[in-house]
């Protein structure tokens, strides 16, 4: 099985079994069923791997679930480039492409390997994304490849955040933390959380 048909198979395990039933039923968001062809199309090109409706409003969600090791971070991360992939047109990733207003950020009380055990998220975070584009173009949250492990606050009022790079060469990330969006702009960015702050 492909590194996407394994990825997008976990995400729809923890989508259906535990983030509908503890997340987005709390919000009252009511999951709009796609074609398969069509989901799958949306997710590689803009970066929505769900559409929900509540009342009169459609929200677009990407996802990422991680597995309980990733417990004490604080953050959540967006994929940045890819560089290593033969494809040019794909060695930008979801920073570039995502048009997703909401991110959905989960971390599971279990690891990949016995997920069907597990039914809690120790933490979880709706992010709205729209609000943090917005303050990456303004420069207030900035990328550095700057060598670093966690982002930090800089100038007391922006946040900077680090290139990290995944050990097997595919691909490169950057963390935002949490609770410095909390801190510099009160609870704008964040939609609902439970255990990050």
């Amino acid at each position: 099985m492909s590194n996407y048909k394994n990825d997008r198979a976990f995400t729809d395990y923890v989508h259906n079994h535990i983030a509908l039933p503890n997340i987005y039923k709390l919000m009252h968001w009511q999951e709009v069923k796609l074609k398969k062809s069509y989901a799958k199309y949306i997710d590689m090109t803009v970066g929505i791997d769900y559409v929900f409706i509540k009342g009169d409003t459609v929200k677009t969600v990407q996802e990422r679930f991680r597995e309980g090791k990733y417990k004490a971070f604080t953050d959540f991360t967006i994929r940045y480039r890819r560089d290593e992939n033969k494809h040019e047109d794909r060695q930008e990733s979801e920073y570039f492409k995502m048009k997703a207003h909401y991110f959905t950020y989960g971390i599971l009380d279990c690891s990949k390997n016995n997920i069907s055990k597990s039914s809690i998220f120790l933490k979880y975070a709706i992010i709205d994304l729209k609000k943090v584009y917005e303050k990456l173009d303004a420069g207030d949250i900035f990328i550095s490849d700057n060598g670093e492990n966690k982002c930090r606050i800089v100038d007391e009022s922006r946040i900077e955040c680090p290139v990290k790079y995944n050990t097997d060469g595919s691909s490169s990330f950057f963390p935002i933390d949490i609770s410095y969006l909390v801190k510099l702009w009160g609870n704008d960015m964040v939609v609902i959380q439970k255990g990050f702050l």
